[in-house]
């Protein structure tokens, strides 16, 4: 992809290679209009030109499908908390936020540099701060899960319901002088505040977690010159980690389940009560139940999406998901699979490479590497343990809650189902709250039934032909070198992979796509192409999963699977963190692995060079 660009003697000269500009990429037949769905300040509006001259990639690692206008406050609350503990609270040197934007319903980003001028000033007060944090992190991350919790228990506590007909007369006896519907007001502002309020200790520690492992491996990259990315990641791997315990619970529950001979039971796991049914009739069925019941609080609290959808499934609320987990770790362990993530085999591999690496250093330089990575390995869990109760605990109670204001609104009829609502923005639910209640108290029909049945269906239809494109990989001119850390080990945007993301295929052997080498291991297998969470049932044995992303709550699916594909994240990323856990070879931020990859195919993934070849 070549392009020219006029020089000044009016010949042609080559320009540097550059995605698309939002302005150029077409708009899907059906979605004309689209930008109206969204709040003003989160689409290209060209106000200074510079959106068309920054350099955006899309984030399809934590929002990989379209957004409906209600989903927009994952997005927003995610990105703006992240920026502030970068800009405000660390004082990151390098790094503030990251400015995002929607574009075609897909969410993109554009890193926001400290100017170098600036960067030394920083540099004490971050020291300050996040040494603070540091010196004192088992401390501050059990008050971070109190604080944490609170939060949620006064979210659960929330509740939605039906106006009454009637004031009650308790009520007019008591002087309350108010009809309840500032409980349903109050309620809805409170559930957005606090959904935001646990957005913002997600990330009192995440960009710690980060930094702590980048700190150790720039030292790294410093102090053994070649030393693969790879080998670094592994001398902080085989942790306990509190967001593989949903899973871990599955496979207590299925090692019971065999135990007792249980495994009949679990013929048709889809009918949830039939199944709940044949395990008590059985003989240890009780024993059984009572630990089901037990793992639910807090486990199943648990997506198999990412958190960020309303359409995302919960297991706590569609039992049929854990129980069909449950169900296919039962039959491997009767055909004598093991099933238990390979703790003790990856805590060797850590032990054995961090002595190896010890053993080239002495005196102050050895110190310091062992108080590196000491604190790299400290500071890692919570890299992934803070989705289990954001993304996964917090948001599933948040969407709960907002399928239950949907059903009063479905039931005083301005619109069909409960989940219709996340098709209006947060603001205009609040009016439509107000419109609601105003009808019901002068005993009038509110206007909502007349209006937003029709607004909806006209909504549903531009989010549908949305939908039909998938997004493109980045917009406008990359920097000549990409330098920002999360980005690069985040996402696995670096200069090398956004290069090879504009070559395509020019230069490159047929059938080989290339990205990241996440997690080492070769194998070679059957393709099974995903594109949302609703496909998982699809994967079979040994087969190879290529995927946009993966999510962290995959982990059932990774004991099935013989390696895994994306076309997003890098080294720090989900999918990457995961597969190493589990012991699995990955290449991660391929860009298109996902749309040139056909299931059935056999393909051959390097995941320690970094190399997918199609060989069908």
């Amino acid at each position: 992809m070549t392009v020219t660009e006029p020089t000044t003697s009016g010949a042609t000269a080559p320009a540097m290679k550059s995605f698309p500009k939002p302005s150029q990429l077409p708009v899907p037949e059906g979605a004309e209009g689209w930008e109206k769905l969204y709040p003003y300040n989160l689409v290209f509006q060209n106000l200074s030109g510079a959106e068309d001259e920054k350099f955006w990639f899309c984030d399809s690692q934590h929002w990989p499908t379209v957004f409906k206008p209600f989903e927009t406050i994952g997005g927003e609350f995610a990105v703006k908390c992240l920026g502030q503990y970068n800009t405000r609270h660390l004082l990151i040197p390098p790094a503030n936020g990251i400015e995002f934007k929607i574009h075609l319903g897909y969410l993109y980003m554009s890193p926001v540099p400290v100017p170098e001028d600036q960067i030394p000033a920083r540099v004490p007060e971050f020291e300050r701060r996040a040494g603070h944090y540091f010196q004192n992190w088992n401390e501050l991350l059990d008050g971070w899960r109190v604080k944490v919790r609170g939060t949620i228990d006064e979210m659960e506590a929330l509740r939605f319901e039906p106006l009454p007909d009637m004031v009650p007369f308790d009520d007019i006896v008591a002087g309350v002088a108010k009809d309840g519907s500032e409980v349903l007001m109050e309620n809805y502002d409170r559930l957005i505040q606090l959904c935001y309020q646990n957005w913002q200790y997600h990330f009192e520690f995440l960009n710690l977690g980060y930094l702590a492992y980048l700190d150790f491996f720039g030292f790294c990259k410093e102090a053994f010159p070649g030393i693969p990315d790879q080998a670094i990641a592994k001398m902080v791997q085989g942790v306990d980690m509190e967001l593989f315990r949903p899973d871990d619970e599955l496979k207590k529950l299925a090692t019971l389940a065999v135990e007792s001979g249980l495994q009949e039971a679990f013929a048709d796991t889809d009918d949830v009560a039939g199944t709940l049914a044949r395990i008590g009739e059985r003989d240890g069925g009780a024993a059984w139940l009572a630990a089901y019941e037990a793992a639910q609080d807090p486990w199943f609290n648990f997506t198999v999406g990412n958190g960020f959808y309303g359409h995302d499934k919960y297991w706590l609320e569609h039992q049929e998901i854990p129980l069909g987990y449950i169900k296919d770790y039962v039959r491997r362990l009767d055909e004598g699979q093991q099933i238990m993530r390979p703790v003790e085999e990856l805590t060797a591999e850590k032990d054995r490479i961090v002595a190896e690496y010890r053993d080239l250093l002495d005196g102050e330089a050895l110190a310091t590497f062992d108080a590196k990575r000491g604190l790299a390995a400290t500071a890692y869990p919570y890299v992934e343990n803070h989705n289990f109760y954001i993304e996964h605990w917090t948001m599933g109670v948040f969407w709960r809650k907002v399928r239950e204001l949907g059903r009063v609104f479905a039931a005083a009829g301005f619109w069909a189902d409960e989940s219709d609502m996340l098709y209006l923005n947060r603001g205009e639910v609040r009016d439509a709250i107000f419109d609601l209640v105003t009808g019901w108290a002068v005993g009038s029909e509110a206007t909502g039934p007349h209006y937003w049945p029709a607004e909806i269906e006209r909504r549903r239809k531009i989010f549908e032909a949305l939908a039909t494109q998938r997004p493109q990989p980045a917009l406008n001119t990359p920097p000549a070198e990409i330098t920002e850390p999360f980005t690069m080990m985040l996402y696995g945007i670096t200069t090398e992979q956004v290069q090879r993301w504009l070559a395509g295929d020019e230069g490159g052997d047929e059938g080989v796509i290339t990205g990241m080498a996440a997690s080492p291991g070769v194998v070679e297998g059957i393709a099974r192409v995903i594109h949302s969470a609703d496909q998982l049932g699809e994967v079979q044995q040994d087969e190879i999963l290529v995927a946009t992303i993966t999510a962290p709550s995959w982990g059932p699916i990774f004991g099935r699977i013989k390696a895994t594909v994306t076309d997003i994240g890098g080294m720090m990323s989900h999918a990457a963190i995961v597969c190493r856990e589990y012991g699995l070879p990955a290449v991660t931020g391929t860009g298109s692995a996902s749309t040139t990859i056909r299931t059935g195919q056999r393909i051959r993934v390097d995941g320690g060079t970094g190399r997918v070849e199609i060989l069908d």
